[in-house]
């Protein structure tokens, strides 16, 4: 006999009785179908990898996408999946996860499919705290549609579609995820697999709106995109690994900077030995203002200049289908037990005979 236990996300564990499920059992049969050298690779080796540790039965897993490069995942997956339409994997794994709480529900998008046509139904998603773990591909290009600019291109990025540069300012998808008020935040890279996992594993175990920008290089359209965080010695220089409760320090050897507040509010980057310990920032992810989240999500811009990755914010609110079930036991408590057509035939209406 197997013990059903709850995980982070209120789930039932249920392990398969002859032992612990392996990468190879969440493997489809499908080739895997990316450009050589596609970041995409990496991300789902490690979804495959970290999946059994959760210990959820396969059949109470869902991966639901759109449209884009990243979007052919639900294929790779030996899980329940859905091949969805372009922008609207959020709202349709909305419905899944509100009808469905047994359920994992993952959606997996890019930037163009994100934060373009689906930019409203993923900002709702989040607000609501729709019990949902949403990997957001980041490659700032439009892979599948052969190369034009993305919302997270940087401005001059010349593409097909804008051959004298673009004009736009990108979306910052951890600003915009902030402002929504998500309630899980964390971006993370492809090429760093501890640290991939480590945040996958994070966002899955979050009961409510969980959202992880990945920064993926796509070698064909957009080569060498995200170079600054993988050079040895430069990525160091950049890199803000962000740890909560720890104080916000790094260098080449760990500690040459911090970063402190500024006297408007926002945060900056200094060097280590020109400021007291008291005021070096401590990183809090469960503080209930985003304030400080969202101003450390701001010291990439411009890009690059310095790059914080890691979980942004993580805290406590009750997931939007708690709150449902919670309102739907209210009303059955005050009223007793619904009948539909007297409520079809109550206040205006007509017989017509």
């Amino acid at each position: 006999m197997v013990t059903e236990s709850p995980n982070g996300k209120g789930l039932a564990l249920i392990p398969r009785a002859d032992g612990k499920l392996s990468l190879k059992d969440f493997k489809s049969d499908q080739e895997v179908r990316w450009c050589p050298g596609c970041g995409d690779y990496a991300i789902l080796a490690a979804v495959q990898s970290f999946l059994p540790e959760l210990g959820i039965r396969r059949e109470n897993i869902v991966f639901v996408s759109g449209i884009g490069c990243s979007s052919r995942f639900p294929y790779y997956m030996n899980t329940y999946g859905m091949h969805s339409i372009h922008g609207r994997a959020p709202a349709i794994a909305t419905g899944l996860a509100a009808s469905r709480p047994d359920l994992s529900v993952w959606v997996v998008t890019g930037d163009g499919d994100a934060l373009s046509i689906g930019g409203n139904h993923l900002i709702h998603a989040l607000r609501r705290n729709i019990n949902l773990t949403i990997l957001l591909f980041n490659n700032r290009i439009y892979g599948l549609t052969k190369g034009q600019y993305s919302p997270t291109s940087e401005q001059g990025k010349i593409t097909k579609s804008t051959p004298y540069g673009s004009l736009d300012r990108p979306f910052n998808p951890i600003s915009l995820a902030l402002g929504a008020e998500a309630t899980f935040v964390a971006r993370t890279i492809d090429s760093d697999r501890k640290h991939l996992q480590q945040v996958l594993r994070a966002a899955a175990e979050h009961r409510g709106a969980a959202l992880v920008e990945i920064y993926q290089n796509c070698p064909i359209f957009n080569d060498g995109a995200f170079d600054p965080l993988k050079t040895p010695g430069l990525r160091e220089e950049i890199t803000i690994r962000l740890e909560h409760g720890k104080p916000i320090v790094f260098g080449p050897q760990g500690q040459e900077k911090a970063v402190r507040l500024t006297s408007t509010g926002g945060v900056e980057v200094v060097p280590r030995d020109q400021v007291a310990d008291h005021e070096i920032l401590v990183h809090d992810a469960h503080n209930p203002d985003p304030s400080l989240a969202f101003a450390l999500s701001r010291l990439d811009e411009p890009a690059f200049a310095h790059v914080p990755i890691g979980i942004f914010r993580s805290v406590d609110r009750p997931s939007y289908e708690q709150l449902m079930a919670d309102q739907i036991d209210q009303a059955v408590t005050a009223k007793g037990t619904g009948d539909l057509m007297a409520l079809l035939h109550s206040g205006d209406t007509w017989e017509i005979s």
